[in-house]
């Protein structure tokens, strides 16, 4: 099995053989999906196409991260359609881009595999050495798109009905509450996790950037509520954005809130500069009046600037994790390309809790 998440063009995505199943590729190419009742209704644009590779692959990069072996990926692009999402610049080389018409850092779209399941269960099943899978990497199994097929759940079952297999799953969708009572009946093998991109008093500002995802409050909600099934819970802090998320007392809020779902390990991550990202991030805040957090954005499209924020956001969430947890569960997320030598070092100086990659 392959890699599915990979820098650059080196995609790992094969083209599909011409067969009678390729008319699945463009299967529903434009179809309207209503976004989640709460935030932008906005129709997307939902394309259904066949990925033709494996539903389970090996993932060397979110091994490194420590957060599994294993990806599962119920399409191409996710319809939160976060501005910050990274996975457009990774994925922008697949050919299903212009089969499909679609721009690779476009947005207003999505991309789910309706085949997805099938060949999660055929991987769960013929694998022979198992371990630790995310349900997803790239994209989101509880985006409104993949709930309209039930994917999430689907590739869950899938997954859990071979032994030997873990599952953790990472999702911005507070509707992954409504999978609970199957999650509680495999607790011991099954990791959830809510991104929380930043505080319940920053809500306005991240529905601009995060316009089809649940919103703070709710994710939160649905954490709390695994915690009190007594599901086993991770904390997932990423990105914390500038002047959003990375002010002490507001690391400091969103780790003892993790503390309290009792979080067995806290991921965090700093902006990721890759594509047109934090271009996009900014120009959303800005057109909805929230300049504050726009010029915050600009200000660390400056390598400079950037490498001095990631510097002071380690910190931050070091003191936060020593005061309320322990480093030994910090995950800090952090490629060492766009930081400084001087900040570089200064990091690695006192680099507890911290993944380098």
């Amino acid at each position: 099995m392959q890699e599915t998440l990979n820098r650059g063009c080196r995609t790992s995505f094969t083209r599909a053989a011409e067969s009678s199943n390729a008319n699945l590729r463009r299967a529903e190419p434009n179809r309207e999906v209503p976004c989640r009742p709460g935030n932008d209704t906005t129709a997307m644009r939902n394309h259904q196409y066949d990925m033709s590779t494996g539903g389970i692959t090996k993932s060397e990069e979110f091994a490194k991260k420590k957060l599994a072996a294993f990806a599962v990926n119920v399409g191409l692009r996710c319809g939160h359609d976060c501005t910050y999402c990274s996975a457009r610049a990774s994925l922008r080389c697949h050919e299903a881009f212009p089969e499909l018409g679609e721009r690779p850092f476009g947005v207003g779209y999505s991309i789910i595999d309706p085949n997805i399941v099938e060949k999660v269960a055929r991987d769960a099943a013929r694998t022979r050495k198992r371990g630790l899978v995310q349900i997803c990497t790239t994209v989101d199994a509880w985006a409104p798109e993949a709930q309209a097929l039930d994917l999430g759940r689907r590739c869950l079952e899938a997954v859990l009905e071979q032994p030997g297999w873990t599952v953790r799953v990472l999702t911005k969708n507070a509707a992954v509450a409504e999978d609970f009572e199957l999650i509680r009946k495999y607790k011991d093998r099954v990791l959830i996790g809510l991104s929380l991109t930043g505080t319940r008093d920053k809500q306005d500002a991240l529905s601009v950037i995060e316009p089809h995802a649940s919103s703070i409050s709710e994710r939160m909600a649905a954490l709390r509520k695994a915690h009190k099934m007594g599901l086993r819970t991770f904390g997932m802090l990423c990105p914390l954005l500038p002047a959003i998320a990375d002010a002490p007392e507001q690391v400091d809020e969103l780790v003892q809130f993790v503390k309290a779902c009792g979080a067995e390990e806290v991921f965090c991550e700093p902006a990721n500069a890759r594509g047109n990202s934090l271009t996009l991030t900014e120009a959303k805040l800005q057109a909805a009046g929230f300049a504050h957090e726009a010029e915050a954005i600009s200000r660390i499209r400056n390598e400079k600037v950037w490498s001095g924020y990631t510097v002071r956001l380690v910190q931050h969430v070091q003191a936060s994790m020593l005061r309320h947890m322990t480093t030994d569960r910090l995950r800090f997320l952090l490629y060492p390309e766009n930081l400084t030598e001087a900040d570089e070092s200064r990091i690695r100086t006192a680099d507890a809790g911290v993944v380098w990659l």
